[in-house]
């Protein structure tokens, strides 16, 4: 097997005419898709439509090509959108196929995992059993990229539901006790269940360990690989799995690193290196064709302080919080990177360190790493 990655622009929320000339021209057999990660335009809220938007277009789209409704089509193909693109951030997706392949190649390359759980109840967003629901979902995807130790897995993407105003409402009505007082609360809960849930699913925590008032409570407790988005889009848990593999082929590969804080330079120039880039202050044009995707896990500090220095997202009533980070950080990452497409993503709630989050590159290995294999 070998993984292939296209990272398309879009000229609005529901433009997929990148993909479809791919398709067209047959340089993407639509078979071949296993998930979508992309960032829209939105406000990355519980009222952000446009991940809906973009995944029915999506879909529209590959039905014409699979012969499978689009119901059915989003049911298996995992389409994980955070909306926002603030500051200097670009609109874009990046389409991951699996392509068959001769056999398993020298060295580990990049390999994808999917996976589906069912759909979850609304009483259980953002609990144990969330979270319990999320770790089965990826072993399976974990099994499904045929990985073989957790320790290869770099990179775990899980989209999950939150509840709505109108949700919470009739829970109340039913007497349900709830977790979260408001649509945004429970973003975050979800958000939190699902990094315990990839903790789990990888063997960082024991189930055991975990219980309702750790989520948004014990913050000493995260995933460093996990990047969790939650919307009202979705009504399951839909995970992707990103690691690196023998029995695959090809020349990517994918490393990661945690990000300590929202400046954390260090982090971004040594994930870089253990790609095998070569340092500078920006990737230059030379290497720059070398990364496919970049994927920014962000939080602003809950403490109102970085590196001992007041910030102020927190209390700006102008601009959400999350929507302060997300520019911040991808000004910061496309800076490096050398391109606006970055896929950065807020409320990283347990992922990553209190305060920071995580960054994860998917890039070609150099010639001189495929001849050698280091």
């Amino acid at each position: 097997m070998r993984a292939e990655i296209h990272r398309l622009s879009m000229a609005h929320p529901g433009d997929v005419s990148a993909l479809a000339s791919l398709l067209q021209s047959r340089a993407v057999h639509a078979r071949s898709i296993c998930a979508i990660i992309g960032k829209t335009e939105g406000n990355g809220g519980v009222n952000d439509f446009t991940r809906g938007y973009f995944t029915d277009r999506l879909m529209t789209l590959l039905e014409r090509y699979l012969n499978e409704p689009a119901t059915m089509l989003a049911k298996r193909i995992p389409c994980v959108l955070s909306g926002g693109t603030e500051g200097v951030l670009s609109p874009h997706y990046t389409v991951l196929c699996r392509v068959d392949a001769d056999g398993p190649g020298s060295i580990p390359a990049l390999a994808i995992g999917t996976a589906f759980s069912e759909p979850t109840e609304h009483a259980l967003i953002g609990t144990k059993a969330h979270a319990q629901s999320i770790a089965a979902a990826v072993r399976a995807a974990v099994a499904d990229a045929g990985i073989e130790a957790m320790d290869d897995v770099h990179f775990v993407q899980v989209k999950t539901p939150c509840l709505t105003s109108a949700r919470l409402a009739a829970l109340q009505a039913t007497g349900v006790p709830l977790k979260a007082s408001s649509a945004g609360q429970s973003m975050a809960r979800a958000r939190a269940a699902g990094a315990m849930g990839v903790a789990v699913g990888l063997g960082e925590m024991n189930l055991d360990a975990i219980n309702d008032d750790m989520m948004l409570g014990d913050f000493a407790a995260y995933c460093s690989r996990a990047s969790i988005s939650s919307g009202v889009e979705v009504d399951c848990n839909e995970v992707v799995v990103l690691g690196n593999s023998r029995r695959w082929t090809g020349p990517l590969t994918v490393a990661h690193r945690p990000m300590q804080d929202a400046i954390d330079l260090d982090a971004i120039h040594d994930v870089l290196g253990d790609l095998g880039l070569p340092p500078s202050r920006q990737v230059g044009a030379l290497h720059r064709d070398r990364i496919r995707c970049v994927l920014v896990k962000a939080e602003p500090d809950r403490r109102g302080a970085i590196r001992g220095q007041r910030h102020t997202m927190l209390n700006d009533i102008d601009i959400d919080p999350q929507r302060h980070i997300r520019g911040a950080v991808g000004g910061l990452v496309a800076g490096v990177i050398g391109d606006t497409r970055i896929f950065v993503s807020g409320g990283a709630e347990h992922q990553g360190p209190d305060g920071g989050g995580l960054i994860a590159v998917i890039a070609e290995r150099a010639a001189q790493q495929e001849l050698t294999g280091e």
